[in-house]
């Protein structure tokens, strides 16, 4: 074996100065390099967002939103609702009344399924939406342009939606009738822990005293206020869960105030893009009126008729999660 040498002090000393010098070369050629990143990430294009994408827009105008720690059993954020609307008594309403009941369950159900596989972080709530109150053109006996659906029908669409583990939604559509008169009329069923409620400002139409159908309507914030706290005392008379309230909107005077709007752990507040046309339309509408003006989660409202009657295709679960904020409630008309 050849015997090892030990090597002179002076090479040594030689060889510890000439990797120190070669160890540095690299740091020494760091600001070139850091000037070559700065000037690559300035001629990098920045993103192209549709209208209602851009993350930035929303956080400018205050998303994510501050709101009350959910309660148990409070169904938003971790969940994502999927609802059919409409009224069994109508095929022109919604999808809901559209089909028998069995078909009407069954694409029920592949929407949940195609909303899961699109987003399986978040699992899916399905729902029954039923006009509990609808609008009409003609005043009726009471005068007030709205027909309140038998308990019968009410509780026939409750029984569907048990059924299909689904929860219940009573939509009202006042007419010339106010909501405050209105409301106490359904504690009967909302004092169900799977009952909540939507409200439509479109057919809200007391104050200018219109035909529904001739005007859009609109709710204040002092409205919904009163919903909401009506909701609250029934959650905490009954020992409810939170109640989920959806509000209807696709215009600005449809909610006015919306600031003024106030939050409260017993109820979670969906503001609903319910426009429909073209999916760019549908991107500025729910830009314009849902993101402009934050309130607590948002929804989005899908048209199997009105959105493609044009030739326009039907924007797909996987379009509509591009959205920011991502809507939790999801309606099919």
């Amino acid at each position: 074996m050849k015997q090892l040498k030990f090597l002179s002090f002076p090479f040594l000393l030689w060889f510890c100065v000439m990797t120190a010098v070669c160890e540095d070369k690299p740091a020494a050629s760091t600001p070139k390099t850091a000037a070559s990143a700065k000037k690559a990430a300035a001629v990098t294009p920045k993103i192209k967002y549709l209208a209602g994408e851009d993350p930035e827009f929303a956080e400018k105008h205050g998303w994510p939103v501050k709101y009350p720690d959910p309660l148990s059993g409070s169904i938003l954020p971790k969940k994502r609702i999927v609802a059919y609307y409409g009224n069994p008594l109508s095929k022109r309403m919604g999808v809901l009344g559209q089909y028998p009941k069995e078909e009407m369950l069954r694409r029920l159900r592949n929407e949940v399924h195609r909303w899961e596989k699109a987003d399986p972080s978040v699992k899916v709530q399905p729902a029954l939406h039923l006009i509990a109150v609808v609008a009409q053109k003609d005043p009726g006996k009471a005068g007030k342009y709205r027909m309140i659906m038998p308990d019968k029908i009410i509780n026939q669409v409750y029984e569907w939606a048990k059924e299909s583990n689904a929860i219940l939604f009573i939509d009202i559509q006042t007419g010339h009738d106010d909501i405050r008169n209105l409301l106490p009329r359904f504690e009967w069923i909302l004092k169900d822990p799977d009952v909540h409620l939507a409200i439509d400002p479109e057919f809200n139409l007391i104050t200018s005293g219109k035909r529904p159908g001739t005007k859009i309507g609109t709710y204040d914030a002092s409205d919904i206020n009163y919903v909401s706290g009506y909701l609250s005392r029934i959650v905490k008379k009954y020992d409810l869960p939170p109640k989920v309230l959806v509000v209807h909107r696709f215009t600005r005077k449809m909610v006015t105030n919306s600031k003024e709007i106030e939050l409260c752990p017993e109820v979670q507040i969906v503001m609903n893009m319910d426009g429909w046309g073209a999916p760019w339309l549908k991107r500025d509408t729910y830009r314009d009126y849902i993101v402009r003006e934050p309130v607590q989660f948002t929804g989005f409202k899908l048209f199997y008729h009105n959105d493609t009657k044009k030739g326009h295709p039907l924007l797909t679960p996987r379009e509509v999660l591009r959205l920011k904020p991502v809507p939790l409630y999801i309606q099919y008309q």
